[in-house]
């Protein structure tokens, strides 16, 4: 849907009116003495995970969680 253009005060006071419109679809943008300064748009769709879609694609090696006593106090400072 095309952009409509609305004055500042009149999006301050009919804000709920507005994004009521913008959930339908529509953007809107707010003027202020006939300049564009902001716009409401409907949000981006998130996209869909997929659970698995790494897997096969990455390794990890064997003994990657041996630590010895030395190694624990050298990440621990003590």
């Amino acid at each position: 849907m095309p952009t409509q253009d609305v004055p500042i005060y009149e999006a301050k006071t009919s804000l709920s009116r507005l994004v009521v419109r913008v959930e339908r679809g529509e953007e809107i943008g707010i003027t202020r003495h006939g300049r564009l300064v902001a716009r409401l748009v409907p949000p981006r769709p998130r996209p869909t995970r997929q659970v698995g879609m790494l897997d096969g694609q990455g390794r990890v090696p064997d003994g990657w969680d041996d630590l010895t006593d030395a190694d624990l106090a050298d990440w621990y400072g003590a």
